[in-house]
């Protein structure tokens, strides 16, 4: 019985709720609320809900199509960034590292608020900068070092420059994989994954339930970033056709000029292969990013199954249907 669930994909309806692996816990976000669930080192769990205002509520241009990706891109990265600095707090004081110089000095000079919020804008903004560097700046500067594709070739150069990229991709992602730190964490994602599973099923949220449920979810966000790399290779090789530019220098501002239309085009596309997983074609192109999750999922344990279908009971709507894909 428990294997035929686990290559069970017919949902009863697809969920909007989505999650994100904290450390020692989940965070999901509903409709109109988000929840954080963490396991306390005495084994407790401590449950935090807020409210969310998505931008489209104060700005409704923010909710239209090849806008919203973008927008909801970095909406979801500082609401991530702040859940995990807020999942840190819970770090055995022995097991926390020492604040930086550049920790010390934010709290001296700013209030506790606007030291968390500057603390999270910079850790966006690093993330989006090692990001460029890695998969950007980097792919770009080392293939033009190849003589013969200097001047000329410019399909092959940028087909050359995005398996580079996913090189690189997966490189990291695999050496990230082998932390042990990560390795837990990667085993919440696997509780989140199984528990949208059983509640997009029409499954009660049981702790039996969850884990027949596969970890390998079709709207998984990490393959959302798996998408960005592979449709990147045909947004710039089109570019590339009308531009014909050699220049490193001018390929990398080409690129990232066009990094918010590749966010923007692999939103939608996951949006449309997450409403229509039900397809061959959609199957077939979202195949990749469940290969990924081999690598960013785990298969969790009790305990960390009991956060996920917490945190998840907190975010479903009251109204049946509200959350629909």
């Amino acid at each position: 019985m428990a294997k035929q669930s686990q290559t069970n994909t017919s949902c009863s309806f697809r969920t909007s709720i989505g999650g994100q692996a904290l450390i020692e816990g989940i965070l999901m976000r509903g409709v109109d609320k988000q929840s954080i669930v963490i396991r306390s080192p005495q084994g407790e769990l401590v449950t935090k809900v807020e409210p969310l205002h998505p931008p489209k509520e104060r700005h409704p241009i923010c909710g239209w199509p090849l806008i919203r990706g973008v927008v909801n891109f970095v909406d979801s990265m500082a609401h991530g960034m702040k859940a995990i600095t807020y999942s840190s707090q819970f770090i055995p004081e022995e097991e926390q590292e020492e604040p930086s110089k550049l920790d010390r000095w934010i709290e001296a000079h700013f209030s506790s608020d606007k030291a968390e919020k500057l603390v999270i804008g910079l850790a966006v903004v690093l993330g989006l900068a090692l990001a460029a560097g890695l998969f950007i700046f980097l792919p770009t500067a080392l293939v033009g070092l190849i003589p013969p594709l200097r001047h000329g070739h410019d399909g092959l150069r940028t087909l050359l420059e995005g398996v580079l990229k996913l090189v690189i991709f997966l490189g990291y992602m695999g050496a990230v994989s082998q932390m042990k730190e990560m390795r837990r964490m990667w085993r919440y994602h696997g509780a989140e994954h199984k528990t949208i599973y059983c509640y997009e099923h029409g499954r009660d949220l049981t702790v039996e339930n969850v884990r027949t449920e596969s970890r390998f979810h079709p709207r998984c966000g990490t393959s959302f970033m798996l998408v960005v790399i592979i449709l990147s290779v045909f947004v710039f090789v089109v570019a590339n056709a009308f531009l014909h530019v050699d220049s490193v220098f001018l390929r990398i501002l080409v690129k990232l000029a066009l990094l918010p239309v590749v966010v923007a085009l692999s939103y939608e596309l996951n949006r449309w292969l997450g409403r229509h997983d039900d397809l061959v074609i959609s199957r077939v192109l979202s195949w990749p990013g469940r290969m990924l999750q081999h690598l960013t999922t785990r298969e969790p344990d009790d305990g960390m199954m009991e956060v996920a279908i917490t945190a998840l009971k907190l975010v479903i709507p009251d109204e049946k249907g509200a959350d629909t894909w």
